[in-house]
């Protein structure tokens, strides 16, 4: 974790001159295919599955691609401001999928989303929007609360990661142009 996971502290580190720089980059894009667990792996995969289709067709293969690696790069150093001084690696590709999140949001917030309802376990059809403004609200609330962030010593969800991919994939969205095929969200 602490070779391929995000270190706030080891960031710093490099930028004064104390580590090498490469122990301190090299992790930004280790870190979104490195996971905690197997389920954190499965939700991951989860959320792929039902917005990053979508996107993908959007814009196509390499363009996903770019938008999937800048925003885990955005991701990564919003983490790293609001955690200076950390030493807790962080790791997941979720803060690259809620790019698809804001992606999805910015470019068709009517788009359906096939979405399962918690502890009833029915399946029902939710505009994009509605399933992404829950989304962030479920994350601080399993995450405990923002105030978690602030300490050094604690594992949990990476909030401000979460955040930073998202606010990455609405303004990306914008600036990557859309396949030339003529794809629409649309179904």
């Amino acid at each position: 974790m602490y070779q391929f996971g995000v270190v706030p502290s080891f960031v710093e580190r490099a930028l004064q001159g104390t580590m090498p720089i490469a122990v301190a980059i090299v992790p930004i894009f280790t870190s979104m295919f490195l996971h905690a667990s197997v389920w954190h792996v499965l939700a991951n995969m989860w959320a792929l599955w039902i917005f990053g289709d979508n996107i993908e067709d959007h814009l196509g293969h390499f363009r996903y691609l770019m938008l999937y690696l800048v925003s885990g790069v955005a991701a990564a150093v919003l983490h790293i401001l609001f955690n200076q001084g950390s030493d807790v690696p962080t790791v997941g590709g979720k803060r690259s999928h809620r790019r698809s999140h804001g992606s999805l949001l910015s470019a068709v917030p009517f788009a359906r989303v096939l979405t399962v309802v918690p502890f009833i376990f029915m399946f029902v059809w939710l505009p994009a929007w509605v399933v992404l403004v829950m989304v962030p609200g479920a994350v601080l609330k399993w995450s405990g609360n923002i105030d978690r962030t602030k300490r050094r010593s604690a594992g949990g969800v990476a909030f401000w990661a979460h955040v930073g991919g998202f606010i990455a994939g609405i303004t990306l969205i914008k600036l990557f142009p859309a396949r030339a095929s003529g794809y629409s969200f649309q179904r």
